[in-house]
Protein backbone atom coordinates (compact mmCIF):
# COMPACT_ATOMS: atom_id res chain seq x y z
CA UNK A 1 0.00 0.00 0.00
CA UNK A 2 1.13 3.60 -0.88
CA UNK A 3 0.23 6.51 0.85
CA UNK A 4 3.24 8.97 -0.51
CA UNK A 5 5.20 9.63 2.66
CA UNK A 6 8.66 8.64 4.07
CA UNK A 7 9.31 6.19 6.12
CA UNK A 8 10.87 9.19 8.57
CA UNK A 9 7.56 11.02 8.11
CA UNK A 10 5.78 7.58 9.08
CA UNK A 11 8.00 7.24 11.82
CA UNK A 12 6.87 10.25 13.35
CA UNK A 13 2.98 10.22 12.57
CA UNK A 14 2.84 6.26 14.17
CA UNK A 15 5.93 6.83 16.66
CA UNK A 16 7.79 3.59 15.35
CA UNK A 17 11.45 3.69 15.03
CA UNK A 18 11.86 4.67 11.22
CA UNK A 19 14.54 1.68 11.13
CA UNK A 20 11.65 -0.90 12.60
CA UNK A 21 9.71 0.55 9.64
CA UNK A 22 12.21 0.03 7.21
CA UNK A 23 12.93 -3.13 8.57
CA UNK A 24 9.05 -4.28 7.63
CA UNK A 25 9.08 -2.93 4.42
CA UNK A 26 12.12 -4.78 3.18
CA UNK A 27 10.47 -7.79 4.93
CA UNK A 28 13.80 -8.52 7.14
CA UNK A 29 11.88 -8.94 10.49
CA UNK A 30 11.53 -12.54 11.42
CA UNK A 31 8.71 -11.74 13.61
CA UNK A 32 5.49 -8.82 13.57
CA UNK A 33 4.72 -6.49 16.37
CA UNK A 34 1.05 -6.34 15.93
CA UNK A 35 1.36 -2.86 18.58
CA UNK A 36 4.01 -1.91 15.98
CA UNK A 37 1.33 -2.84 12.59
CA UNK A 38 -1.31 -1.06 15.13
CA UNK A 39 0.60 2.20 15.38
CA UNK A 40 1.37 2.29 11.62
CA UNK A 41 -2.33 1.37 10.64
CA UNK A 42 -3.78 4.31 12.60
CA UNK A 43 -1.09 6.73 11.56
CA UNK A 44 -2.02 5.87 8.23
CA UNK A 45 -5.45 6.00 9.07
CA UNK A 46 -6.37 2.32 7.88
CA UNK A 47 -9.18 0.70 9.57
CA UNK A 48 -8.20 -2.31 8.77
CA UNK A 49 -4.90 -3.98 9.80
CA UNK A 50 -4.62 -6.59 6.89
CA UNK A 51 -4.35 -4.40 4.23
CA UNK A 52 -0.96 -3.89 5.62
CA UNK A 53 0.30 -6.71 5.51
CA UNK A 54 0.83 -9.02 2.08
CA UNK A 55 -0.63 -12.73 3.20
CA UNK A 56 1.50 -15.17 0.66
CA UNK A 57 0.07 -18.78 0.06
CA UNK A 58 2.98 -21.30 0.11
Amino acid sequence: MKKGITQKKLAEMSGVRESTISDIIRGTRTVSNFEHLSKIAEALKIDDIRKLIDFQKE
